[in-house]
């Protein structure tokens, strides 16, 4: 594929809507990403001739301190009490402010109304705010500032009113 055929496939996708675009030939590889309002990436990979690479998993030291963390980490059961477990909808980094000069958006013993926002949680450079689903009193929150959290992780406890 030569550079009049790329540049034209470049025009095709900006014009078509279409997000990504992804063409893998033997020897090379292009990816063409579009979004709305942001510039086009374009990522063009020579693969090497059929080389085979051996995969294993490799845990690192920090993933296995994630997970003493995670199972150090006391998870009240609703059978016990009538309170609201608020999961991590996503794998990322939990912060409590919305900036580092800025106060918390909740603390243990505020209440909370349903939507409000209770953090946010970073995942590829991508702030998702975490709202309550329901209205009532933060009874603890289970997760520090600035740290990983795992999908379906609790993060806080609230007790509905």
């Amino acid at each position: 594929m030569d550079i009049k055929e790329i540049q034209n496939l470049i025009k095709f996708v900006s014009k078509s809507g279409v997000e990504e675009v992804k063409i893998e030939r033997e020897d090379f590889k292009i990816t063409i990403k579009t979004k709305k309002n942001s510039p086009q990436q374009i990522v063009v990979e020579e693969l090497p001739n059929k080389i085979n690479i051996p995969t294993q998993a490799v845990i690192t030291e920090s993933q296995e301190v994630v997970r003493e963390k995670i199972s150090d980490t006391e998870i009240p059961k609703t059978e016990d009490s009538n309170h609201v477990i608020v999961k991590s909808p996503i794998i990322g980094t939990f912060y409590r402010k919305p900036s580092p000069d800025k106060p918390s958006f909740v603390e243990v013993g505020q209440n909370v109304g349903e939507g409000d926002v209770l953090c946010v949680i970073e995942a590829m450079k991508l702030f998702n705010e975490i709202e309550s689903e329901v209205s009532g009193k933060i009874v603890k929150i289970l997760v520090d500032d600035q740290s990983p959290v795992e999908f379906d992780q609790p993060l806080f406890l609230i007790d509905p009113s």
